[in-house]
């Protein structure tokens, strides 16, 4: 029998994308403007059908675009309501001018984004260039490995964003996560109220008695420091993202951090992962242990702000490590995880720490299996014992 990790917890079966569509019933924004786009359709679609039952207040805009989409959330928000969204793939790229002035104006809004492949060629299912593509776009990027975590972290997001005064989007995996059916517990809606607590603005276009200009010209004299003030808006993040997470144990009981490891304490070789591809990573990883091989996995969840310091500290006994990009940079040095993980490890560990190799796969939902990560953990026990790194990249399961 499934037991909750909280007495007033509820087992219910739901894909990712009901898990977020539920989050945000519970939530109950102000607005929620949004167009539709395989495969994140079915959130809004969800939504927008509890907006016409009268289940939640939430004021629904259909919009003729992505584009407008984010406008429209972006006008609601800085008007002071409580704002959601959510999208995907070329619909997410479609949003990429008004994702800057998201987050050059400092607006908690939340968005729930289904990862995609970017066209072209044209492809419906999942990789993660989509997210990867805006990772300096200034939103907080919290990844999801399945249809829990989705859930749970919709809840949290909307405080974090709320706190920092941050957009911050919440991903799941394309049709893995998206459309695929799993045990997720649910929590009361008078829970999650209490959780997320009311939106009070600290100032918003609408109040009349204490006028603010917002999205003013902003030139060679002070550009500069409204840009520095986003970065380090993000950098005090990470702090609030922890304190959040300490919150929701506390009162729903399950823990997350900004990222998760997983038999790391005297791991010699590890795989670095976001997204879905850690659950079967994470059975890979069973499965050498018993052999008694020493293997370890970190699956990150918060990609921005990217958690450098803690991420060298805890990879530094490690003898080899692989980065597992669901993404490809096109010709630049690596792919982005694995740059972010080398920089850190670099940074902070003076140009020590494990040798590190950079997989690419899955793009346009090709499959990775158990076969795949035993090819990968294999090699990194090679390296571990002395065998030269070689390819720095390899395309993993490339026909």
């Amino acid at each position: 029998m499934l037991q909750t990790a909280n007495p007033k917890g509820k087992i219910v079966a739901k894909t990712g994308n009901e898990a977020m569509a539920e989050a945000m019933r519970q939530i109950a924004p102000d607005v929620v403007a949004a167009y539709p786009i395989t495969p994140a359709t079915e959130i809004v679609q969800i939504f927008s059908q509890f907006v016409a039952d009268g289940v939640v207040p939430t004021e629904y805009v259909a919009v003729e675009s992505e584009h407008s989409a984010m406008s429209a959330s972006i006008g609601a928000c800085a008007a002071g309501a409580r704002t959601m969204t959510g999208t995907s793939s070329q619909g997410f790229a479609l949003m990429w001018e008004m994702l800057y002035i998201a987050a050059g104006l400092r607006l908690p809004i939340v968005m729930a984004v289904v990862n995609r492949a970017l066209s072209a060629p044209i492809n419906i299912h999942g990789d993660q260039s989509d997210t990867m593509g805006a990772r300096d776009s200034g939103w907080i990027q919290i990844y999801s490995e399945n249809s829990q975590e989705a859930y749970d972290n919709m809840i949290q997001a909307i405080r974090i964003a709320e706190k920092v005064k941050v957009p911050t989007l919440v991903t799941t995996d394309g049709f893995i996560i998206s459309h695929c059916m799993e045990v997720v517990e649910t929590m009361p809606d008078e829970e999650v109220k209490k959780f997320i607590g009311e939106y009070k603005p600290e100032r918003y276009l609408l109040d009349v008695k204490h006028p603010f200009t917002q999205g003013a010209i902003d030139l060679q004299d002070y550009y500069f420091e409204h840009r520095q003030q986003l970065a380090q808006a993000m950098y005090h993040a990470t702090p609030v993202i922890l304190d959040v997470a300490k919150d929701f144990a506390k009162a729903f009981g399950r823990e997350y951090g900004l990222y998760e490891k997983y038999k790391m304490d005297d791991a010699e070789v590890a795989i670095v992962i976001i997204g879905s591809a850690a659950g079967t990573a994470k059975v890979m990883v069973d499965g050498l242990r018993q052999k008694g091989v020493k293997a370890g996995l970190i699956k990150i969840r918060v990609f921005r702000p990217f958690p450098h310091k803690e991420l060298a500290e805890d990879l530094k006994k490690v003898k080899a490590v692989a980065v597992m990009d669901r993404s490809d940079s096109s010709a630049g040095s690596f792919a982005p995880l694995f740059t972010e993980v080398t920089s850190a490890l670099y940074s902070h560990l003076n140009g020590g720490g494990p040798k590190a190799v950079n997989y690419i796969y899955g793009l346009g939902g090709r499959d990775i299996n158990l076969e795949h990560f035993a090819q990968v953990y294999e090699r990194l026990v090679k390296i571990k014992d002395g065998q030269s790194v070689g390819s720095l990249v390899e395309y993993i399961n490339l026909r």
